[in-house]
């Protein structure tokens, strides 16, 4: 069985490891479920697909944990029910003493993000809250002495654009731009990044007869031209990512990077959902790694790599709302993958007690990728992974 073992793993492991090696994409790991696999299962999925950056919307000390000595990097995060209280001063180092402090030296923390979506909301309280908030926790962390290592900032929804097209006429919505201005200089001073939750998924949904697919998707297309700058954009989120810049321009500043903290592509959606498909989740996001991986900037900035975090990892089936919420993972629950979309291998299930309960189990997770390796649908990276447990259970 060992030797058996041995030969399955040369023949789908072979030169495909040395390909996949610096891919930088980022991955949301939300937990907004009850049937997902353990901290240490996922952290042994995500370094198997050489993803080097998560971004959480908590500090799980479970996930912390199972990452240690990972060299994966954590973007961890504070809830809006938080900010209030995270602009008292002696909160906001409690917070970090218990959340942050514990696990540094071990996992690289590297981002907290304050709240998520502040703005665009409608509690005008919970605004007046994120700048004092952010400039908290940072002086606390400036207190405990990780303001080099770890910075402060928050994730905003295009909705806060009052223009976005063309890209280099991009401005704030004016309502909040007495917010903004002042999260901007506050970006400046700290030299931290401006974070947008960009989904060209609902430009699509809202208006199908409008908006090209194949524009939104990455797919081949004539495109729009930006009359002001001349310059042509072949896709939406690099025209949205270039709005955002040109707003933050019209504001007095040219020294903050944008991000995008979110995006991705649901495979599943209601009715009313237009678009939320499994080949148009595969299409968008194989389509963005594959522009990631050639270290593409955008139109206006194309000297800077786009940074970016896709969601999400997994389906997670207690988010509310429509159908999309709960299927925009790559991965369902047990492990497998939604779609294909070449993200540098495979993984088979991970929960083996629920195999075994179909009547698989350790047998069957050999004999499938051998199956899979012979198959027309065979992945362009393969990378199979055996728990410690499986391999002492076939000796």
């Amino acid at each position: 069985m060992a030797t058996l073992i041995r030969v399955l793993l040369i023949l789908v492991l072979s030169d495909s490891i040395v390909s996949i090696r610096g891919l930088g994409i980022g991955i949301n790991y939300g937990q907004i479920a009850n049937n997902l696999p353990s901290p240490s299962h996922v952290a042994y999925l995500l370094q198997s697909l050489n993803i080097s950056k998560v971004k959480l919307y908590d500090a799980n000390p479970n996930v912390l944990t199972a990452f240690g000595n990972s060299n994966v990097e954590f973007v961890v995060g504070l809830g809006n029910e938080d900010l209030q209280k995270m602009t008292d001063p002696i909160q906001a180092q409690t917070w970090i003493q218990q959340h942050v402090l514990p696990y540094i030296f071990q996992t690289k923390i590297t981002c907290i993000t304050i709240g998520n979506e502040v703005l665009t909301g409608n509690d005008t309280q919970l605004m007046s809250y994120l700048l004092p908030a952010m400039q908290t926790v940072y002086g606390a962390l400036g207190s405990l002495g990780l303001k080099k290592d770890v910075y402060v900032t928050t994730a905003h929804s295009t909705g806060i654009l009052g223009n976005s097209f063309p890209p280099s006429s991009g401005v704030f919505r004016q309502d909040l731009a007495e917010y903004i201005q002042s999260i901007l200089n506050f970006h400046s001073q700290t030299d931290s990044p401006f974070l947008i939750n960009a989904y060209p998924f609902f430009a699509y949904k809202d208006n199908p007869n409008q908006v090209s697919l194949e524009y939104v998707l990455f797919q081949p297309n004539p495109g729009t031209t930006d009359p002001i700058t001349n310059l042509k954009y072949d896709n939406m989120l690099y025209a949205q990512i270039d709005a955002v810049y040109s707003a933050i321009k019209a504001m007095g500043h040219t020294d903050i990077q944008v991000r995008v903290s979110e995006t991705g592509w649901p495979s599943k959606g209601d009715p009313s959902e237009v678009g939320a498909t499994l080949e148009n989740a595969r299409l968008y996001n194989g389509n963005l790694l594959s522009r990631i991986q050639q270290n593409q900037g955008t139109p206006a900035k194309p000297s800077v790599p786009i940074d970016v975090y896709v969601f999400a990892l997994f389906n997670e089936d207690l988010k509310p709302g429509p159908s999309s919420e709960r299927n925009y993972g790559l991965y369902y629950p047990d492990g497998t993958p939604v779609y294909n979309i070449g993200l540098q291998g495979f993984l088979p299930c991970m929960d083996y007690s629920a195999s075994n309960r179909n009547g698989l189990g350790f047998f069957h997770l050999l004999l499938f990728p051998v199956a899979f390796l012979i198959s027309s649908e065979m992945p362009q990276f393969f990378v199979p992974i055996l728990w410690r447990e499986d391999f002492e259970a076939a000796r």
